[in-house]
């Protein structure tokens, strides 16, 4: 009997507990659910308005303001609502035909007659006051405020890069993003899109059948605030990439500086340009498809980080410091020169004149083609090694500890490998076990099938005056606190040349300043090193191409300038790599006529020979 009363008793207590659950889940639909029922059952009058964040700013190493935002607008359209509108004066108040309205709408429509699409991008603020006293004639209309890029200077166009609408397929991946939300497409803007967008927020207004504004929503119960993007700290000197850039005028090429002791960039400047407000706001599309189609300049091509070019003599320095790793090469190691390195046949690698015999610091000051053959030769052809393609592997592998033939990682979208080649490729082109020293030895010089980017080469010269180590390059050196260093860009990178060979050859590069091949470049108040490079060029005029560091000790920046179709590396990239260095490190130029000379000159349409400069006796490399 006091079984069954015991069973009884959990029977009631179970039957109140249902009760009791029951009840609260009655509880919390009717205070939970309902507001959303209500909520989905009056899209007609409610309309959910994101709140767009202010993408964070970008400021230069000084702290100058480079980039910002300004105030902006979307028209916004929901199909729907649309009823009997005054096409004619919102045609009007846009600026478009009745074609394109009708052009737009139906877009709008294929999308969703009941979700809010953009109908007219970015309008100014200007703007939007007219249109702002006519809009209660348009139900089904409404405004969206936005921002818009700006910038300070019309400079660095390829860092910063642009934002525009996210398509489909960004929409599709990342649930962050909804038609009409803006994302970075190039340049900084796309490295650190997700630092600088910030989050959105949303509220829900209230809207009357006259397209009037009743207020928020439940006293904004639902709203939810937005949070502004984080400042960009770059590395950048606004002075010096708009110096840069005004000595690139009217010329094809790149300028890149780094400060060796950071990775730092200092500036990066990409010639021809373009000025970045032209891809800011509702001119963008139109602006872009200028820029796109201009085959001549190609201001859209960032080569400072994808053009590729022959190094030229630069890369001498590279074979020195190699060869000597190898024990193939030393200091006092001297070799003659007779107008030339002889391939056999009577063909040789020519020469220019210039005393014979050299030693090392002697062949890098003048720029001995024989002599880095010679070096090269002895490098492939060392016994300690099976055969040439293994001395070749070996030679390759330490060749790429320097960043060539690989990205270097710098955190701009776009960069590409260049091109050490493969042992494969000789393989496929002369034979297996068929190609020799000889067969490569255009390598030696910086020519043949090697292909080096500029950052490339600005990187070499900081590793250089670091005597063999490296940080990556980078052009954000702080994210919302200023003077803290991003940790993706504080791992040193050690080239497999051991320290002790580097001195000799920076000695070398000093005296191709004070006495050699890039005498153009001194400068009386600072002690520099350089090296003049010719890249030749099969579709027309050789390559001007310089790198050099400052000052010598406790150098503050390295620097590589590639001039296009300009002739020896003296000629053009000396003097525009003096020049910036003079004006970062003293603040600025005293040598005005040369300053006025490089300025002034126009190589894109070939109207200054260098014959008609007067800039004194330039020295072939």
């Amino acid at each position: 009997m006091e079984r069954i009363y015991a069973d009884r008793k959990f029977i009631i207590i179970g039957f109140f507990l249902l009760i009791g659950l029951f009840y609260l889940a009655r509880l919390f639909y009717v205070q939970i659910m309902v507001d959303k029922y209500i909520l989905s059952a009056n899209n007609n009058v409610l309309r959910y308005v994101t709140q767009y964040p202010a993408r964070g700013l970008v400021f230069d190493r000084n702290g100058k303001l480079l980039v910002y935002n300004e105030a902006a607008y979307d028209l916004m359209v929901i199909p729907r609502q649309v009823k009997n509108p005054d096409t004619m004066a919102l045609c009007h108040l846009i600026g478009i035909d009745k074609a394109e309205f009708i052009n737009r709408l139906q877009k709008a429509r294929n999308y969703s007659p009941f979700r809010p699409s953009i109908f007219e991008a970015q309008i100014t603020r200007d703007s939007y006051g007219f249109l702002e006293e006519k809009l209660f004639l348009f139900p089904g209309f409404y405004v969206q405020p936005r921002t818009l890029r700006k910038y300070t200077y019309p400079v660095a166009a390829h860092a910063f890069g642009y934002i525009g609408e996210a398509g489909p397929d960004v929409i599709e991946k990342n649930s962050y993003y909804r038609s009409g939300d803006y994302i970075g497409i190039n340049g900084i803007e796309k490295s650190y899109e997700e630092i600088l967008r910030g989050k959105k927020g949303m509220k829900i207004r209230v809207f009357d059948v006259l397209n009037r504004d009743k207020g928020s929503f439940r006293e904004g119960r639902y709203d939810t605030t937005s949070v502004a993007g984080t400042d960009l700290y770059s590395s950048l000197d606004a002075e010096l990439q708009e110096y840069g850039e005004l000595l690139m005028t009217n010329k094809k090429g790149s300028i890149v500086a780094i400060e060796p002791q950071t990775g730092e960039i200092l500036c990066i400047v990409t010639s021809p340009s373009y000025d970045p407000n032209l891809l800011a706001g509702n001119i963008r599309k139109k602006n872009y498809t200028k820029l796109l189609q201009d085959t001549v300049f190609v201001p859209l091509f960032n080569r400072a980080l994808m053009a590729m070019y022959p190094p030229g003599s630069t890369f001498k320095l590279v074979d020195a410091l190699v060869g000597q790793q190898e024990g193939v090469l030393f200091p006092d190691t001297r070799y003659g020169c007779q107008g030339g390195f002889p391939l056999g046949n009577g063909k040789k690698v020519g020469c220019h004149p210039h005393p014979s015999p050299l030693d090392l610091i002697g062949a890098i000051q003048i720029s001995c083609n024989a002599y880095f053959c010679r070096v090269f030769k002895s490098i492939i052809d060392k016994k300690s090694y099976l055969n040439t393609r293994q001395a070749y592997e070996n030679w390759r592998k330490e060749v790429m500890s320097f960043g060539f033939g690989k990205k270097l990682g710098i955190d701009i979208p776009g960069e590409l490998n260049g091109n050490i080649p493969t042992p494969s490729y000789y393989d496929k082109y002369h034979g297996k076990n068929r190609w020799r020293s000889m067969t490569i030895i255009s390598l030696a010089i910086g020519q043949g099938e090697i292909g080096i980017t500029p950052v490339q080469l600005a990187n070499m010269s900081a590793l250089i005056s670091n005597r063999g180590w490296f940080y990556t390059p980078h052009i954000i050196r702080a994210i919302g606190r200023k003077d803290s260093l991003n940790e993706a860009y504080s791992t040193r990178h050690k080239v497999l040349v051991d320290q002790r060979y580097f001195d000799v050859v920076i000695e070398g590069m000093a005296n191709v300043v004070t006495g050699g091949t890039g005498t153009i470049a001194k400068i009386d108040s600072i002690t520099m090193c350089g090296k003049t490079g010719t890249a030749q060029n099969p579709h027309g005029k050789n390559h001007s191409i310089f790198i050099a560091f400052a000052p010598v000790q406790n150098t503050k920046i390295a620097i590589s300038v590639v001039v296009e179709n300009a002739g020896y590396g003296a000629a053009w990239a000396a003097p525009i790599a003096s020049l910036m260095i003079e004006k970062y490190l003293n603040r600025k130029v005293k040598r005005k006529d040369l300053e006025e000379s490089m300025i002034n000159g126009n190589l894109i349409n070939g109207k200054q020979p260098e014959s008609e400069r007067g800039q004194g006796n330039i020295l072939p490399d």
